[in-house]
C-alpha cells in the first residue's frame, strides 16, 4: 500500500508520486486534511478524502464530534485529523475534535511567530495570575507578566490580597502577546508586559542620550531609584545610586523618596531600558576642589565611614577624603583610632580632581603600642634621655 512506499527513499514508486501529484497522496497520522461528509448514520460518519479514499469517524471520536456533525449535511466539508492512515478495512480513521484542537494550536503558534498583539478575555484568576481563552485554548497570564498599571501593588506576600486584586480582571479583555506555546504540555503563556514593552520601545525613539526629562520617583531600591516619565508614564528609567548625587550616598532613600518629582539626564537607552543621572544636572563640587583645598595644608574632617581599605573623611558637605589603612598598620588599629562621627586634624597629601580623590594623613599619628625589646636600656624603654 501507499504507506510502504515511504520506507525506501530510493523506491521508484516514491519518485513517481513526487513527479505525478495526481496519484494517491501518502497520509500520516496527525495530518490535517479536508474531508467531505458522505453519510452520518448515527453511529459513524463517512467522509470522502480526495484522491485518498474513504474516511470514517466512529467510537469516541464520533461522540466527541457530535456538536460539529449536527451542523453538517452530506456534501459539507470540514478539516479532519488523520488518526490511522489505513485500518484493517482499508478506511482512513479520522478525528474532528482533535483537528479543531490541533488547528487552534497551529493558530496560536503562528500568532506567536508573528508577534501579534491580541485581545484575550479573562475567564478566571488564582494567586499566580490570570486565566484566559485564546482560540478555544486555555492560556495563563502570570502576575509577573502584567503591566505595571495592572500589577497588584502593595500585595506582595499576601496571597488573599493578590487574589482579590486579580479577580477584578475577570470578564475583562486585555491586550496580550503570546510568549510560550507548548502543545505537548498543554502550555500557553501570554504577557501583557510584552505589549507595554513594545510601546515603550516605540516611545523611546523620541528620546536621545543627553536629553533632560522630568519624572516621578516610582520606587526606591538599595541600588538606585526608578523614575516614571511625566510625559510618558509607560516609560520607567533607573537612576543608579552612583548617579544620584556627587555627595557620598549610602542608600538612595537619603536623596529621594517615592512620589518625589525629579529632573534627570538620559545617559543611555539600550534594549528598552533607560539609564538616568540626577547628578549630571548638578554642579560638580570636584571641579572647584582646588579652590577650597591645597596639598600640604591641615584640614579638619569628620569620620564618615570605615572600610577594610581605610576611612572616608567628610571635609565639607560635598567633598570626602580618604586615609589609607596602611597609616595605621592594620584594620584593627584603624578601628581603634578612628570612630565614625569623631573629628580629627588631617594633612592633605594629594588632590586628584579627575579621580575625585583626596588622600589624607593624620596630622598626629596614633601612638604605637609596641613592647620594648628585652635588651634595650631602661631609658629607651621609658623614652627618657640622659
Amino acid at each position: 500500500m501507499a504507506l510502504n512506499l515511504v520506507k525506501k527513499n530510493n523506491a521508484p514508486e516514491l519518485q513517481l508520486l513526487k513527479t505525478e501529484p495526481g496519484l494517491m497522496p501518502i497520509l500520516k497520522s496527525g495530518d490535517l486534511i479536508e474531508a467531505t461528509l458522505i453519510e452520518n448514520n448515527g453511529r459513524a460518519a463517512f467522509f470522502e478524502i480526495s484522491q485518498a479514499g474513504t474516511g470514517i469517524l466512529y467510537g469516541i471520536e464520533f461522540s466527541n464530534a457530535r456538536e460539529i456533525l449536527k451542523k453538517m449535511n452530506p456534501g459539507d466539508s470540514v478539516t479532519a485529523k488523520v488518526v490511522t492512515p489505513e485500518n484493517e478495512k482499508g478506511s482512513i480513521e479520522l478525528s474532528l475534535a482533535q483537528a479543531d484542537k490541533q488547528r487552534a494550536w497551529q493558530e496560536v503558534k503562528e500568532l506567536k511567530e508573528r508577534g501579534e498583539a491580541i485581545q484575550a478575555k479573562i475567564t478566571g484568576a488564582n494567586t499566580g495570575g490570570l486565566l484566559a481563552l485564546i482560540a478555544g485554548l486555555q492560556a495563563f497570564l502570570p502576575a509577573s507578566q502584567l503591566s505595571n498599571e495592572h500589577y497588584p501593588e502593595g500585595a506582595e506576600g499576601n496571597r488573599n490580597r493578590i487574589l482579590e486584586e486579580l479577580k477584578k480582571f475577570v470578564d475583562q479583555e486585555l491586550a496580550v502577546k503570546i510568549i510560550n506555546v507548548n502543545p505537548r504540555n498543554n502550555k500557553l503563556i501570554i504577557s501583557e508586559r510584552e505589549i507595554v514593552a513594545e510601546n515603550v520601545k516605540e516611545l523611546l525613539t523620541k528620546y536621545n542620550a543627553g536629553d533632560v526629562v522630568t519624572g516621578v520617583v516610582s520606587g526606591v531600591a538599595n541600588f538606585g531609584a526608578f523614575i516614571r516619565f511625566v510625559d510618558h508614564p509607560e516609560i520607567e528609567g533607573l537612576i543608579h545610586i552612583s548617579e544620584l548625587s556627587h555627595n557620598l550616598v549610602d542608600h538612595p532613600k537619603e536623596v529621594v523618596a517615592v512620589g518625589d518629582m525629579v529632573k534627570a539626564q538620559i545617559i543611555e537607552i539600550k534594549d528598552g531600558r533607560v539609564s538616568l543621572s540626577r547628578k549630571a544636572l548638578e554642579e560638580n563640587p570636584w571641579d572647584k576642589v582646588g579652590e577650597k583645598f591645597k596639598e600640604g595644608e591641615t584640614v579638619k574632617g569628620t569620620i564618615y565611614k570605615l572600610n577594610p581599605f581605610g576611612a572616608l573623611i567628610k571635609l565639607d558637605p560635598d567633598i570626602a577624603g580618604l586615609i589609607h589603612v596602611s597609616e595605621f598598620g592594620s584594620v584593627e588599629e584603624l578601628n581603634k583610632s578612628l570612630v565614625p562621627g569623631s573629628s580629627h586634624d588631617f594633612v592633605i597629601e594629594s588632590i586628584k580632581p579627575a579621580d575625585k580623590r583626596i588622600v589624607l594623613k593624620l596630622k598626629t599619628k596614633p601612638a604605637k603600642q609596641d613592647e620594648p625589646k628585652a635588651n634595650e636600656p631602661e631609658a629607651a624603654k621609658t623614652g627618657e634621655v640622659e
